[in-house]
């Protein structure tokens, strides 16, 4: 249930233990209640035009049916940000199934986090009827290791962070927490901006772009099989030389009115999306 901890757990009990008990009651659907499951269902009346003019770049329904997703999983998505996917996710699996947002903690000593966590709980809070209930969890490794309780989630996804992970060292800590989460047999998605074959991870982390081959190694490292990609998410117009990497491109526009029309024209970055399995 979104953000009701305090309504569950008295003050000493901490959310982690909190989220395991949510867990517990309701990420397990019977067989017959999966035989009986509507096909995923998109409600996007709540997303605004700026929004949904991102669709041509990120395919959300293409990208969701790769990685598998019903109407019945329990997803964890790995740092939301300010919720693009929420917006997609939240609304198509609260009838049936279930939303988990393993989002930075609202006490995070990182400014960054702290701020947009506070904006993606005034966006999401006030909406229940709109979004579902659904639960965030506080993912910040080291402090906060674990993006749900262990053998929980049907899938965990990510979009676009293994980069930020790298800047932090995170990466092995990251890939190792969605296994965990993971029950046998369940789907970890990954959609990141998608680097030149033999890019150093200094060059990885500075540009935001990321080897397909680095992404499969650490995924593999943690005990995942490689299942297969696909380029739903490819933009063979995106050279990925830019004066502020990624960055420059739009959403972000970092270099604002220099060359605008011209990374307009690019569109959002070149993305690989890779499908992995945790063994039976």
């Amino acid at each position: 249930m979104l953000l009701s901890k305090s309504k569950l757990c008295g003050a000493a009990i901490t959310a982690a233990v909190c989220i395991t008990t949510q867990f517990a009651s309701i990420s397990t659907v019977t067989a017959a209640e999966q035989a009986n499951a509507v096909p995923l269902k998109y409600d996007f009346q709540y997303r605004s035009d700026k929004e949904q003019a991102r669709d041509k770049y990120r395919h959300p329904k293409e990208t969701l049916s790769f990685f598998e997703v019903n109407p019945t999983d329990t997803v964890v998505e790995i740092w939301p940000g300010g919720g693009w996917y929420t917006q997609v996710l939240a609304t198509a699996l609260k009838n049936q199934g279930h939303y988990v947002a393993a989002h930075w903690p609202k006490d995070s000593k990182v400014n960054f986090f702290k701020v947009h966590r506070a904006k993606f709980d005034q966006k999401f809070t006030a909406n229940v009827q709109r979004y579902g209930e659904f639960s965030v969890s506080n993912f910040e490794p080291p402090m906060n290791p674990n993006m749900a309780p262990e053998e929980t989630a049907d899938v965990v996804l990510t979009f676009r962070n293994v980069h930020n992970w790298m800047g932090k060292n995170l990466e092995a800590d990251v890939f190792a927490a969605a296994y965990r989460a993971l029950r046998p047999g369940g789907i970890f998605g990954v959609v990141e901006h998608r680097a030149n074959a033999g890019t150093s991870r200094l060059e990885m982390i500075k540009s935001g772009y990321v080897t397909e081959e680095f992404v499969r190694q650490q995924a593999i490292k943690a005990g995942f099989t490689f299942v297969g990609s696909s380029e739903i998410n490819a933009n063979a117009k995106d050279t990925k030389d830019y004066p502020s990497g990624v960055w420059t491109l739009p959403p972000t526009l970092r270099l604002k009115s220099i060359d605008k029309d011209k990374y307009l024209a690019i569109g959002e970055s070149d993305r690989m999306t890779l499908k992995f399995r945790k063994p039976l």
